[in-house]
């Protein structure tokens, strides 16, 4: 059953339901003791005379408040709300593994996650994400579900485990796509990242409210036509299509004129397998797209048809040339027009990045 619950739930709140559901239930009122017979089992088979005389009392009427919440029972109903107020707060990372690899102490300090109630806000140097999760106590390890609202990973959605030590947070959470983690560790190839987090504030944090979703929001006026048939990505492979496959590590990346610091390149990669592409930061998916190039035009032009993502099934416009063996890419914003040369690299709404092949073998 789908939790039933509002963003930042209070125990305070649902104990007074119970209380008052049970107090409406000895005054006679119909929709009380339908309540009863819809959620509770012992009062699935009686007639609403029968719930009134049969002398529920509060921990029934607690039971009853929880079930139709979504949960099986009032102790794991409050364990859910406590768990979420454990969680509110900011916390900073300490610890960052992502396939088996640790991220530099430094540059996982760089980020931070804030919650407040059952939304969040990742605050790191590639990207900022927001975003609403849901919390399953009664498993071990706890189970946490996220959605991404906004960010690279709009529309996608990561499921982990988790735990909580006073004021140490520990998250082992399967990137978009990859399956749930059962323990706390990651290995090469896993698309697992272990995130180990402490407690800055237990302050409620201000301005998180979990993202705006696509659906909800007006869109924006068309700036440059980017739907097109997806059949216009297929076809034959042409001499750039295979030299850009295979296995790219990043030199550069430039993103809205901020330069990602050096240290988190090492964390980045770039996957070409026939006209596919994939780019992925600390294990997060940035780019999921078939590739269409046109090598005749100056500079020679790229489109991004996104597979995946808030841009799903549409079509991002860039540039490429290459630079010996080395390759760069600029890539306008969606909705934005094709960059006219990498003289715009620094230009907000446009993404830089260069790549060299990498020297290491696929396993």
């Amino acid at each position: 059953m789908a939790k039933k619950l509002p963003a930042r739930p209070n125990l305070d709140h649902l104990r007074r339901q119970a209380k008052v559901l049970l107090s409406d239930l000895k005054d006679g009122t119909a929709s009380a003791a339908q309540g009863f017979i819809d959620h509770l089992p012992e009062a699935r088979r009686m007639t609403p005379v029968q719930v009134r005389t049969a002398g529920f009392r509060l921990a029934d009427a607690q039971s009853v408040v929880a079930r139709r919440s979504g949960f099986a029972s009032w102790p794991l109903l409050s364990r859910h709300v406590q768990m979420l107020r454990l969680l509110e707060g900011d916390w900073r990372f300490v610890g960052l593994q992502v396939d088996g690899a640790d991220v530099p102490a430094a540059t996982a300090a760089s980020s931070r996650l804030l919650i407040d109630g059952d939304r969040f806000r990742m605050e790191s140097p590639e990207a900022t994400y927001d975003g609403t999760f849901l919390i399953d106590v009664g498993e071990e390890p706890m189970h946490i579900d996220i959605e991404f609202v906004e960010g690279p990973e709009a529309g996608e959605h990561a499921h982990g485990i988790f735990e909580v030590h006073h004021d140490q947070l520990t998250l082992c959470l399967g990137v978009v796509g990859a399956s749930r983690p059962s323990g706390f560790s990651t290995r090469k190839g896993s698309g697992h990242a272990l995130e180990r987090l402490r407690r800055a504030s237990a302050t409620r944090p201000e301005g998180v409210t979990g993202g705006t979703r696509t659906s909800e929001a007006p869109a924006p006026p068309p700036r440059a036509k980017t739907t097109v048939d997806p059949q216009s990505f297929e076809g034959e492979m042409t001499p750039a299509l295979r030299r850009l496959e295979g296995d790219w590590v990043p030199v550069r990346l430039v993103q809205n004129g901020q330069e990602m610091p050096s240290e988190w390149l090492a964390f980045g990669s770039r996957t070409a397998r026939g006209r596919e592409v994939r780019v992925v930061f600390g294990g997060q998916v940035m780019v999921h797209a078939k590739v269409r190039i046109d090598e005749g035009a100056t500079p020679m032009t790229v489109d991004y048809f996104n597979l995946s993502g808030r841009q799903k099934g549409r079509v991002t416009l860039g540039i490429f040339e290459w630079d010996g063996d080395e390759v760069r890419f600029l890539m306008a914003g969606a909705g934005e027009p094709r960059p006219a040369s990498f003289a715009d690299g620094s230009a907000k709404a446009v993404t830089f990045s260069q790549w060299k092949k990498s020297s290491m073998k696929r396993e």
